[in-house]
């Protein structure tokens, strides 16, 4: 069965070792340093400088539109043969986004609140960042459902790093 699994920058390599991953996202600062793990090939590792903002702000950079195109083309092209791990800073916001985002890209058939529960199953301090996933409802066509669902499962509780966790795509 296909999985995507989410992880903090800090757990990165150990949950790529741990899930034999093949494929990895990063949505990080761009000036942070990510150390790819070596079992990676570079081609199977799409890096998204971002940060964890939902307004603009100086000096930082909001998630938009080809963000979201590149991360869905990475995940639409990843064969699914291995997991796909996911990770941003702590493993809270931007790396939970990404995972609902390719999850409802992936499974169009699947309803966003199902995704949705099924993500705040996994994670309970999950708080997809608010923006990144606006962007991907707009572009996938979803009408705010996407949007909706992430406001029904509410905040997640409060935590300096999360835990990494999995969430199938089925």
């Amino acid at each position: 069965m296909p999985t995507l699994h989410v992880c903090p920058l800090a757990r990165l390599h150990d949950t790529v070792a741990a899930t034999g991953a093949s494929h990895v996202v990063t949505l990080i600062d761009a000036a942070t340093a990510v150390e790819r793990p070596a079992s990676i090939l570079a081609d199977r590792h799409l890096f998204l400088g971002v940060s964890d903002i939902v307004d603009p702000l100086d000096g930082h950079i909001l998630p938009a539109a080809e963000h979201i195109e590149k991360l869905l083309a990475f995940v639409r092209a990843w064969g699914r043969e291995s997991p796909l791990v996911v990770h941003c800073w702590a493993g809270i916001s931007r790396s939970t986004a990404a995972a609902f985002i390719a999850a409802c890209a992936l499974k169009p058939e699947r309803e966003e609140d199902d995704i949705a529960r099924a993500l705040r199953q996994a994670s309970p301090i999950a708080t997809p960042n608010r923006r990144l996933v606006s962007v991907a409802d707009d572009i996938l066509g979803r009408r705010g459902r996407m949007v909706d669902a992430i406001e029904r499962i509410g905040r997640g509780r409060d935590a300096f790093e999360g835990e990494p966790f999995r969430l199938a795509l089925d």
